[in-house]
């Protein structure tokens, strides 16, 4: 237990900043579909997944294979500058060559006229930002959380400021999204850098760079894989036909419409994504600090029970009482949470709360593919989740529109969380109790597929909610922690 509550200590201080810094930035989301029509607010959403998928590409892996060799101190800063110095010549080159294909770019991210400049900052934020990658790693594997916490809630809170002064101020477009971003990422990587210089007394390896890109290497196409999963069905959806639009959705929505909509609720999922975030922040450390220990498997296997009721709340909390939570206006802004426009895309946050909740087992599970230096297998688990995305994508939006993605991404996370079990426990063997987990999940399926019948038998929808938001914890509590709970897959043997 006092391993647990380590483990709890560091997530909670990682929480709190990424919780709080999560939520200022997400003081942006009413803001902008407040001042930006749903067509306009569709081109952040695409640049930004641009920025998520060239962030694999740039990163190439060696933030996670810096925390997996950096843990040897006496080696540390060789392994800090190298990779470094190696990112720097790497970022300076990709940077050139998306430069040279900017006019086949720009279209496909609904950039034209004025508004190509984004392109340029894009590159801006994708350089800096991959270069803070190794030094943020470093705060994390020394424990220096709350100095990370300050640096990364500082990045949000100058975005934050500069985008409320550039558009209501200064009467920016869309634009001041990225110059407030790119502000951020500069002034956020120098400080950083300032901060971790003494690990520049390393010196340059080229055995070190080999070694840490064997292991980062295959973090491509698991990072590829996993931006598909999370970012293309926006693409999808841009590219829905108007017949299909006005047969799902009754109007004719152009498609830019429906992905900014579609967009502007999946930022509701965030509250399950920063559980995910903040646990994996602290997660991947921790089971590398305690692996060699004799308790490990037993302790691993705890820390999934713990997560999996955490997760349950949260999916509770937002799912029954969405509509309450997008209504509450933010007095400063006179906004809605999500603005009215974009409430037509609700149903959707459900799935993708469980979606990321299954990220989270995703996360959980990795540990034994870390231990066992297996990361190859990540890419055949993120490129067959990726296959499942696509072929989805391709199968359910001309029928169902933004809950065929949203049931795109629940079905791949799904799958990507039960392959990665199955790799892993065969590389470090950890008493899950998996049944356990799924019959947690299937608990909080049935909760809010009962809520409608509540509702039709005069529960007001705030009542209803509470009871069953009370009974869902009552059961999943019993499940979790009872004296007969549904046992590990191993124990069946």
């Amino acid at each position: 237990m006092k391993k647990l509550k380590e483990l709890f200590s560091d997530t909670l201080i990682y929480g709190i900043s990424s919780v709080f810094a999560r939520f200022l930035n997400y003081l942006l989301v009413p803001f902008y579909t407040d001042v930006f029509e749903a067509e306009v607010y569709a081109v952040v959403g695409l640049v930004y997944a641009a920025i998520a998928f060239l962030n694999v590409l740039f990163t190439i892996g060696l933030e996670s294979s810096y925390i997996r060799y950096g843990k040897d101190r006496d080696q540390a800063k060789s392994y800090f500058k190298t990779l470094q110095l190696f990112l720097f010549g790497s970022s300076a080159t990709l940077i050139l060559l998306l430069w040279i294909l900017k006019p086949l770019l720009t279209p496909e991210l609904g950039l034209s006229g004025d508004s190509r400049m984004i392109f340029e900052m894009m590159l801006g934020i994708l350089f800096f930002d991959t270069l803070s990658i190794v030094p943020f790693a470093e705060l994390r594997l020394s424990q220096r959380a709350k100095l990370f916490a300050v640096l990364k809630t500082g990045n949000v809170i100058i975005q934050i400021v500069l985008n409320f002064y550039l558009i209501l101020g200064r009467g920016f477009g869309v634009e001041a999204v990225f110059i407030s971003n790119l502000a951020a990422s500069v002034i956020t990587a120098f400080v950083i850098w300032v901060v971790t210089i003494p690990m520049f007394a390393g010196s340059w390896d080229r055995e070190v760079l080999n070694k840490a890109l064997g292991f980062g290497l295959p973090f491509i196409p698991a990072g590829i894989g996993h931006v598909i999963n999370e970012m293309l069905d926006r693409f999808f959806l841009n590219n829905m036909s108007e017949s299909a639009i006005y047969h799902i959705y009754g109007q004719a929505y152009s498609a830019e419409h429906i992905v900014g909509v579609y967009n502007a609720c999946y930022k509701l999922a965030v509250f399950m994504l920063l559980l995910v975030q903040m646990f994996r922040m602290a997660w991947q450390p921790f089971f590398m600090r305690h692996s060699d220990q004799e308790d490990a498997p037993e302790l691993f296997a705890q820390t999934f029970t713990y997560f999996n009721v955490g997760a349950a709340v949260i999916f509770l909390g937002v799912s029954l009482f969405i509509d309450q939570i997008v209504a509450i206006k933010i007095p400063i802004l006179d906004a809605y949470l999500i603005g009215q426009e974009y409430w037509m895309g609700l149903s959707v946050v459900p799935l993708l709360l469980m979606a990321y909740w299954f990220q989270g087992w995703y996360v959980n599970f990795s540990a034994g593919i870390f231990i066992g230096e297996k990361t190859k297998k990540l890419a055949q688990i993120t490129l067959i989740g990726a296959v499942v995305t696509i072929t989805l994508n391709l199968i359910l939006i001309p029928i169902y529109g933004m809950m065929g993605s949203a049931t795109a991404t629940l079905v791949s996370y799904l799958v990507m969380a039960l392959l990665i079990y199955s790799y892993s426990t065969r590389s470090f063997s950890v008493p899950y109790k998996l049944w356990q987990g799924f019959a947690v999940v299937g608990v909080t399926g049935i909760t809010i597929f009962v809520k409608p019948f509540l509702n039709d038998l005069n529960f007001s929808d705030i009542a209803a909610s509470v009871v069953l938001f009370t009974l869902g914890i009552i059961v999943i509590s019993i499940i979790s922690f009872g004296r007969k709970t549904i046992p590990a897959l191993g124990d069946e043997k």
